[in-house]
């Protein structure tokens, strides 16, 4: 059984221009241990079927669907029962650490609320774990820097912060949303290689939310593209990125600065994502696809497996887009 199954999960957004279709009708599933990618365009959906799985939608969000951790409902469950969920088997990490932090709180005491709350330790143990987990995070001097305030910390550091946080309670997944975004190349990989020790550490599964491939390519086992919310291509990384199946995959791919190519125009994908206040009736990706024909417009192929453990969802077949 997977330790997490989304199925059918549809996420969607009252707002004064209508209804907004963030996602549609998402299945996927996580097994223990695993490393899975999530990756598309900024508005693809990514970071809000993340908030739903935590229960952390927007008031004039709705989510529908299933997800089950450990064959267990929790999609829109009350908060006597996700509140737990959260620290002790599901945590995130969140894009900005500087506006997830409390500027007006000790790193020592947001992480000892923590500990406090959901493990029931005294202070003065919780203070002492915190010191652990930001060893484990390797943060310099951590019985030192423990007490200071956010902002006395670097970009890379609070991210290391954000990341000692997620695990106090050992969780069995970690979501990370752009763990890496703003930081400088140089501590990226720093903060991957950091994620990829503590995975394999702790035995965590994780899911990491990102638009760069790149970090897709040395980090995950498996890749979900998303695309105006809806699932393009499901496949382990290496065959995806040897033979992506899907034209928005290949899109993607073709889009990444290259060493090899140095002086030659990167080439972009056409057009602008879709507005989703008009959910598209066809493939969502249709208008900006140089294979589409009348039926992509009227019709998405549902998601079909066919290589194994490979999945996409396109009306072309991979003989026409040879």
């Amino acid at each position: 059984m997977a330790l997490l199954d989304i199925k059918g999960l549809t996420v969607r957004f009252d707002t004064p221009d209508g209804v907004v279709t963030a996602v549609n009708n998402v299945t996927l599933s996580l097994s223990r241990g695993e490393t899975l990618g999530i990756v598309g365009e900024s508005g693809s959906g990514k970071s809000q079927l993340a908030f739903a799985v935590m229960g952390l939608l927007a008031k004039n969000g709705r989510a529908t669907g299933s997800v089950t951790l450990d064959g267990k409902e929790i999609l829109n469950a009350p908060p006597s029962v996700i509140n737990p969920i959260r620290a002790q088997k599901i945590a995130m990490i969140f894009q900005d650490p500087m506006t997830s932090l409390n500027p007006y709180m000790r790193i020592s005491d947001q992480m000892a609320e923590v500990l406090v709350h959901h493990r029931g330790m005294a202070n003065a143990q919780a203070v002492a774990e915190a010191v652990r987990m930001l060893d484990a995070v390797k943060i310099p001097d951590a019985a030192g820097r423990v007490r200071l305030y956010p902002h006395e910390f670097s970009g890379g550091m609070r991210q290391r912060v954000m990341i000692a946080m997620s695990l106090l309670c050992r969780p069995e997944i970690l979501i990370a949303d752009e763990p890496t975004t703003a930081l400088d190349v140089t501590v990226q990989a720093q903060i991957m290689t950091l994620l990829s020790d503590l995975q394999r550490d702790f035995g965590m599964a994780t899911i990491l939310i990102t638009h760069d491939l790149g970090v897709v390519a040395g980090f995950c086992e498996n890749v979900l593209v998303l695309y105006g919310g809806q699932v393009m291509e499901k496949s382990p990384t290496d065959p995806l990125f040897a033979a992506p199946s899907h034209p928005y995959t290949r899109g993607l791919l073709s889009a990444i600065p290259r060493v090899d190519q140095e002086g030659e125009e990167l080439d972009a994908i056409p057009g602008s994502p879709p507005n989703m206040t008009m959910e598209p009736k066809g493939c969502p990706f249709a208008p900006r696809c140089t294979y589409a024909g009348e039926d992509c417009e009227e019709h998405l192929s549902p998601l079909t497996e066919f290589a194994p453990g490979r999945f996409r969802a396109c009306n072309r077949s991979l003989e026409e887009l040879s």
